[in-house]
């Protein structure tokens, strides 16, 4: 799984920081979502999706694995 909220977050000029204090987390947190180290609870998830104005499938990506 991929996101976008590096992307998303440096678009609307927020700092981690602020990020992290607007959806109720550390700014570790993001930081560790963004490089895609945690995967965040649903609940975080749509936080950070709802605070964007996008669906959740827009900020984070599932990727289809080869079938083998």
């Amino acid at each position: 799984m991929t996101n976008r909220i590096k992307v998303l977050r440096t678009e609307r000029g927020l700092t981690q920081e602020a990020l992290a204090e607007a959806v109720g987390v550390t700014r570790v947190t993001i930081n560790c979502i963004e490089r895609a180290a945690y995967l965040p609870s649903l609940e975080l998830a749509l936080g950070l999706a709802r605070l964007f104005g996008r669906p959740v499938e827009d900020v984070f990506i599932v990727e289809e694995e080869p079938n083998a």
